[in-house]
């Protein structure tokens, strides 16, 4: 529609595009989770603080409501070889279909037709049955000792593309929440990677509640817009979950004038996902495309904790969603001049 997309005003996605030194993308994970830098950018003064993630804690009032995703990473990238040639191919499980069957990408896509196996170990592999329209495949994995087991001991940790090295046995643990709990993630709820439990328990003590979400992250999630309209974006599909103590927790934050934080743009996106137009979140599971971005604004939650996100992702068309468009990109702009560290393994923002 002509003279729809404002310029320099959030609506367009080149309104999200900034320069970022190479240098600034954290490449591995600070000795400590929580020695990282935490930016606070409040929304009512503009103002921007500099802290500690170790002084989150100041920040929370007693009784109000710290939401966790605590889904967990899956090893989902498989390495291994074509049978009969002996080439390398790559099977990266991107979510379960049920009876060891998985959907998936897979390299070399041109050699990996229904019928190809991949072998992984001796007994263990993987047979590509079908394509499907978005170029994915159906695979069936197959080991005599189990196929969770099997994929927990072959499998690599699927860092994102930006970090350039293999993973290694630090990944293993640190490309984790400390309280991950059920399996489903192709990647990190990385704004909960900076809590340790010491941390968690000083929260507790200071009268803050705790209550979880689940949310599994789809390899979409670092898919840029590349469309001049974001609303011209097709979103990837993530299953959620919002328990029914996590409803009641809500709910009666919400009744006592406290604030609901939301740990991650996954907590948020699973939050919005259950909320009702009046902003009631119910518990239940369900599928989910949403897409948070400005002129939009969070309903069902107060303050959010985050990391910094790609140029021109749906992640920083959310943070400017909760923060505002011009505040979100001042702060972007600031972090850069000040060296923060970006994205998975960098440092963490707070919108209060």
């Amino acid at each position: 529609m002509p003279g729809y997309l404002g310029r320099m005003n959030g609506l367009a996605t080149s309104d999200y595009d900034f320069d970022l030194p190479p240098a600034l993308v954290a490449q591995v994970p600070l000795e400590r989770r929580d020695a990282s830098r935490l930016m606070v950018v409040h929304r009512a003064t503009g103002v921007i603080e500099h802290r500690r993630f170790s002084e989150i804690a100041e920040l929370l009032a007693p009784d109000d409501l710290l939401v966790v995703n605590r889904s967990k990473v899956v090893k989902a990238r498989l390495l291994g070889t074509r049978a009969g040639s002996g080439a390398p191919a790559e099977v990266f499980l991107l979510s379960p279909l049920g009876g060891d069957t998985y959907e998936a990408m897979v390299s070399p896509g041109g050699k990996l037709k229904p019928g190809r196996v991949v072998e992984f170990s001796a007994g263990f592999t993987a047979e590509v049955l079908s394509v499907t329209e978005r170029r994915t495949r159906i695979v069936r994995l197959r080991c005599e000792d189990g196929v969770d087991a099997a994929i927990e001991r072959h499998g690599h940790i699927p860092l994102p593309p930006y970090i350039e090295r293999p993973d290694t046995l630090v990944d293993v643990e640190r490309y984790q929440t400390v309280y991950a709990r059920e399996a489903g993630s192709v990647a990190a709820p990385t704004a909960g990677l900076h809590f340790t439990p010491e941390l968690l328990a000083t929260l507790d003590d200071r009268g803050v509640r705790r209550a979880e979400v689940i949310l599994h992250v789809g390899a979409g999630t670092f898919k840029p817009v590349d469309v001049d309209d974001p609303a011209d974006h097709l979103m990837h599909q993530e299953r959620y979950t919002v328990p029914d103590v996590m409803a009641h927790a809500w709910a009666e934050t919400r009744a006592r004038g406290h604030r609901v934080w939301a740990v991650g743009t996954t907590t948020v996106r699973a939050l919005e996902s259950a909320a009702a137009t009046d902003g009631l979140v119910s518990s239940g599971s369900a599928e989910t495309r949403i897409f948070i971005r400005p002129p939009q604004q969070l309903r069902a939650v107060d303050a959010l904790i985050t990391n910094f996100h790609l140029p021109r992702s749906t992640l920083i068309m959310l943070v400017a969603a909760a923060a505002g468009y011009e505040l979100t990109m001042q702060a972007y702009r600031e972090a850069i001049a000040q060296r923060y560290r970006f994205y998975s393994y960098g440092d963490a923002m707070a919108i209060v």
